[in-house]
């Protein structure tokens, strides 16, 4: 699944966005004092309440606002089953999605960017129309520089389209 995780930094303090537990959240703790935990997804439950109670800091889940940060909260997705919040950074351009987008072979189809294939048919507007320069994904590699803004208008523009050729590829992505 190409799991990943985010330490996004703004005035010396670390958000944390579906950490995982390892090396790599030491390496994420230097980078400044620990401000909260946030979990986007309602399943991407991960280490995310240990971490928080370890670290002494607010795990909100699935946040429709994150008080005292630079992030604008974005309702992704608000249904039975799935709820899911975007972050927008407007200061660094960036849109942080944990699962509605994806950019794993099980998500693109063989593309860079893909809307997760149970959202195709209908994706959730609520992502389209931002412009980032930073697109930091819980799947897959993030996206950086103007072609982020396009992948993302890409990726809508062509969501219902591709459904065959990701569900063709689905065999070879899940090997």
């Amino acid at each position: 699944m190409e799991r990943a995780f985010h330490a996004l930094v703004d005035d010396g303090e670390v958000w944390l966005v579906d950490p995982l537990d390892g090396p790599e959240l030491e390496a994420a703790a230097e980078l400044g004092e620990p401000a909260g935990v946030l979990q986007l997804l309602d399943r991407h439950d991960r280490d995310c309440a240990g971490i928080a109670d370890r670290l002494g800091v607010p795990h909100l889940k699935v946040p429709d606002s994150v008080p005292a940060s630079p992030f604008e909260a974005i309702a992704a997705m608000r249904m039975p089953g799935w709820r899911e919040t975007a972050l927008w950074w407007p200061q660094r351009q960036a849109l942080i999605v944990a699962e509605a987008l994806a950019a794993n072979p099980m998500h693109t189809g063989g593309r860079r960017l893909g809307v997760h294939l149970l959202l195709r048919a209908w994706p959730p507007r609520s992502l389209r129309g931002y412009r980032p320069r930073h697109l930091l994904l819980g799947h897959g590699p993030g996206i950086h520089g103007s072609e982020a803004a396009t992948e993302l208008e890409a990726a809508y523009a062509r969501s219902r389209r591709d459904l065959p050729r990701v569900l063709l590829g689905l065999p070879r992505a899940i090997q």
